[in-house]
């Protein structure tokens, strides 16, 4: 909420976890402010225009930051009114839509129950929240997400997050979330074999996850992590064996550096014994897999760089 009390919701992301085809960047981190698009469908139609267009407005934010703490303020609903009086999409709460609500489109009317007026003045208002706070030490998008909740001043005076469980869930939140609705731009040029891979796990985005599960009849479709690798593999002639630690020998191992999409990546409960694996997911570049996470997730993306991360091993080699 701006500046206010938030609504605290946190909703199921089935439906925004079933995007398109992802096309990786290779540089997704490093270098000068990447490009962030929005994951295919993973924003009601009617407000993905304005979500890429002003989640851009500044360096503070992205379109997929964006949808994230749009997401979190109201779920998408233009209607929502917290018992704060926190209002619309992007729960204002009066005094501050006063003071910065835009007539984004023109209509001669600052309109905080229209998503044109409120998805705007949500990303003008955390840009300005991000110069208020810059000087605060600490991440610089945690403190304009804490601004935004709680108000600069707090922010300030506590130098940085500060300790209220409300406004420090909400920068989790929302960070975390961020990655389910961003596709990160450009296009990667792996093998025929590895994309018929990632594309047949693509397919299956937005399935739950079933543990044993091999994608068939009797699982009603659903996976685990092996055999989800293990299918997808299979969809291109390629036989794997089907747990994880397994899969680890089913190839060459490529360090970190040298990773291609369509790479198997492997985690593990202690670094130094390949037996420990406990995870296996498809990397797909960008430093995201595509994975089948555990009991009550859905396959969906993932980061790879994680403290129990163990390494990769190649299918398509030779």
């Amino acid at each position: 909420m701006a500046a206010g009390v938030g609504l605290g919701m946190v909703f199921c992301f089935l439906a925004l976890l079933v995007v398109g085809t992802y096309s990786a960047a290779s540089n997704l981190v490093g270098g000068s402010r990447p490009s962030v698009a929005l994951a295919k469908n993973a924003v009601p139609a009617q407000y993905a225009a304005l979500v890429q267009k002003w989640g851009n407005l500044c360096d503070a934010i992205n379109p997929a930051l964006l949808a994230a703490q749009l997401y979190q303020e109201s779920g998408w609903n233009p209607r929502a009114q917290s018992p704060a009086q926190a209002q619309g999409i992007a729960q204002f709460i009066p005094g501050t839509w006063a003071a910065h609500g835009l007539d984004a489109n023109g209509d001669g009317r600052a309109d905080v129950w229209d998503p044109e007026d409120a998805i705007p003045s949500a990303a003008s208002y955390d840009c300005k929240l991000a110069g208020y706070v810059k000087d605060v030490p600490g991440d610089p998008t945690a403190n304009m997400l804490a601004a935004y909740n709680a108000g600069a001043y707090a922010v300030i005076r506590y130098g940085g997050v500060p300790p209220y469980r409300e406004t420090q869930n909400y920068v989790a939140v929302i960070r975390k979330m961020e990655q389910n609705f961003s596709a990160p731009a450009g296009r990667v040029d792996p093998s025929r074999q590895a994309a018929g891979a990632i594309h047949y796990a693509q397919e299956k985005l937005g399935t739950p996850y079933k543990w044993g599960g091999n994608g068939g009849p009797e699982d009603n479709g659903r996976f685990d992590c092996s055999g989800l690798t293990r299918a997808a593999y299979a969809s291109v002639g390629i036989n794997l064996p089907r747990v994880a630690n397994d899969q680890w020998n089913s190839g060459p191992h490529p360090a970190r550096d040298e990773l291609m999409p369509g790479d198997l990546v492997f985690f593990s409960h202690d670094l130094n014994d390949w037996r420990a694996i406990h995870h296996v997911g498809i990397y797909v570049g960008g430093g995201y897999m595509i994975d089948a996470p555990y009991t009550g997730a859905v396959i969906r993306f993932d980061p790879i760089d994680t403290p129990d991360y163990f390494g990769a091993t190649r299918p398509t080699a030779g």
